[in-house]
């Protein structure tokens, strides 16, 4: 468990990552001073599960079931996307998430990912991106290949802010022979993959129906976790699932309020936690959520399993505040992200106290995960860099990015 400051400390951040906390090198001189007064400091959160340019259908199709949605709504626009719509939707996306606090995200989405590495670079925060091919549409292995070609070019860019993951939409979208390939592709350079798990009642059925298996039974012997893995949603399980999941280290990410608002289900994730498994956060794509809030999902994981479990100690908050920073960091392979700690990356947040919702504080945390607001970060700092300072971000435009964002929504709905 993450130990998070809740007294007055130091932080020296120096070469990207945290050099002390507390106790500052005497002859340590730092470049920039900035004044912590009265701010509570956390680690960035982290993303684990986003469509970033799905920003562009925020509001476009809600009170719907998610195959409905999926079918008559997302994908029929999605399809008209040009370059200019993702690159745009990808900036509103990284807009939102720096000033609710996000430093990290994992994106499944596409084409055009490049430009949306080039932005995120841009921006500064840390970005893992995957293409997310449905395996049963026209030129689905071409996307594949894209995905590794994505990978070569990519991987390791913006000193380290960019990774790349392997794409695959779900086992109900992705044939046999699909899947194969992509574990093939994923094969050259033992590419980790990202895909979507056991999100519905529904596509539990269909596999059985059509398959004589359920998801993992059928993702497992096709290879796709012979590499690390990253499985959103993992709403629907049975024992064999979960036993697939530790045998194989999946890290699931629970997206509780897109999972919530589609009707979905409830991820088990109090006996996951129990199983040792390394559960993630992400806020799916703002399209079914609405919004990137981080600090809202670790809210609805801390509340969701008490009343369903009718248990107060479900998901206590300092562990959902870990599933949205630590354990994030580690379901997408980030190395020494999500904890502050000597020798990690000096991804932080400064969050404001001085603000009713934090007084009185008797203790920080509780009041991060279940008072405060995001619009309370202050300034954010992602591998030692500030891009945002008293609430505006120093690396994106954000006069531009709205005007743009909401003449290109405007555009793309209506060709």
């Amino acid at each position: 468990m993450t130990d998070y400051t809740t007294k007055v400390a130091d932080i020296a951040v120096e070469a990207g990552e945290i050099l002390a906390i507390g106790d500052v090198p005497a002859d340590f001189l730092p470049d920039k001073t900035i004044n912590g007064k009265e701010h509570f400091a956390v680690p960035g959160f982290v993303n684990a599960h986003t469509h970033a340019s799905m920003t562009l259908l925020r509001s476009f199709g809600d009170d719907m079931e998610l195959m409905d949605w999926l079918n008559n709504r997302i994908w029929p626009t999605e399809a008209k996307m040009v370059e200019k719509d993702i690159r745009i939707g990808g900036e509103l996306a990284l807009l939102e998430m720096i000033k609710s606090g996000t430093t990290a995200y994992s994106d499944m989405y596409g084409p055009f990912l490049e430009s949306v590495a080039d932005s995120t670079i841009k921006a500064g925060i840390r970005g893992v991106l995957a293409r997310g091919p449905v395996g049963m549409f026209p030129g689905s292995r071409k996307i594949l290949e894209d995905n590794l070609k994505l990978y070569e070019n990519y991987n390791g860019a913006g000193n380290g802010l960019i990774k790349v993951m392997m794409g695959v939409h779900a086992p109900y979208t992705c044939p046999p022979d699909f899947c194969k390939y992509a574990r093939e592709l994923a094969g050259k350079h033992s590419i980790p993959i990202h895909i979507h798990m056991s999100e519905t009642k529904a596509e539990i059925k269909q596999m059985q129906e059509q398959y004589g298996k359920r998801p993992f039974k059928y993702a497992e012997e096709l290879g796709l976790f012979d590499f690390p893995a990253v499985a959103a949603h993992c709403v629907w399980l049975d024992d064999e699932d979960i036993s697939i999941m530790k045998k194989h280290n999946v890290s699931p990410v629970h997206n509780p309020g897109s999972n919530m608002k589609l009707a979905s289900g409830i991820s088990p994730v109090p006996r996951l936690l129990k199983e040792g498994i390394n559960v993630a956060l992400g806020t799916d794509g703002a399209s079914s959520n609405n919004n990137l809030d981080m600090l809202e999902e670790v809210r609805l994981a801390a509340m969701l399993h008490k009343v369903n479990e009718l248990d107060p100690l479900a998901v206590p908050a300092k562990e959902a505040l870990k599933l949205g920073t630590e354990n994030g960091a580690k379901a997408l392979q980030l190395g020494k992200v999500g904890k502050l700690a000597p020798g990690y990356k000096a991804d932080i947040v400064l969050y404001n106290m001085n603000r009713p919702e934090w007084c009185p504080r008797h203790d920080l945390v509780s009041l991060l995960v279940y008072s405060a607001s995001s619009s309370s970060a202050d300034t954010v700092l992602c591998n030692g860099k500030v891009i945002m300072e008293k609430g505006e971000v120093l690396t994106l435009d954000e006069e531009r990015i709205l005007h743009e964002a909401q003449k290109v929504a405007m555009d793309l709905v209506n060709r």
